[in-house]
């Protein structure tokens, strides 16, 4: 039994237009826990719950959340490439590969106190068999890019890598987005680079 099991948690995966009734708690999560780094997102309330709302339109989408008693502390959400914002497809189609396939794993959120359980495996399980019911041949996510040096890089700050890798993701090899946020402290909004990771669904 993993640790979280064994603390009370639970975890459902919600789909469609089931979504919609846990975009508020959702939307202030994602603000809360972007603004670490290395996303040091200064989060508006009003574009996340318009962000998430485009998910819950989408049939094939889903959240999973995790609860503690009726309290959300993480959510997963994943949709087909196709049924997101495009700029996550266009990287793959200006390299003339398919997108139809792909199943894209948006975001994890947990708060920190429930971190290191095994909440995140359970996060990437249910989004990857839920990608695998839809027909998805392959799974990806983005992970920003962020220089060694950055002046807000905490100390011993470690990168995920190892965990997405013992998943069995590994970097695209020149398949990058671009998108613009507002970072803390900053004026305005400035371009971001975003790595993409994959791995095949395909046993």
């Amino acid at each position: 039994m993993a640790q979280w099991q064994d603390r009370g948690l639970t975890i459902e995966s919600l789909r469609g237009e089931a979504i919609g009734g846990v975009i508020p708690e959702i939307a202030a999560m994602r603000i809360a826990v972007f603004r670490a780094f290395p996303y040091l997102y200064d989060g508006d309330l009003d574009y996340e719950r318009a962000y998430l709302a485009t998910l819950s339109e989408s049939a094939r989408s889903v959240v999973v959340v995790a609860r503690d008693g009726g309290q959300i502390v993480g959510a997963a959400t994943g949709a087909p490439i196709t049924d997101v914002e495009q700029e996550w497809a266009a990287p793959f189609r200006a390299r003339w590969l398919s997108v139809e396939h792909r199943f894209y794993c948006a975001e994890s959120v947990l708060l920190p106190e429930w971190r290191g359980m095994g909440i995140g495996h359970a996060f990437f399980d249910r989004r990857e068999a839920h990608a695998r019911a839809l027909g998805m041949s392959d799974a990806c996510f983005c992970s920003v890019v962020r220089p060694e040096d950055h002046p807000a890089r905490p100390d011993g700050y470690r990168p995920l890598d190892v965990f997405w890798r013992k998943r069995g993701y590994v970097p695209l090899d020149g398949i990058m987005a671009r998108f613009a946020w507002r970072d803390i402290g900053e004026e305005g909004e400035t371009e971001k680079t975003l790595q993409f990771w994959g791995r095949s669904l395909i046993h």
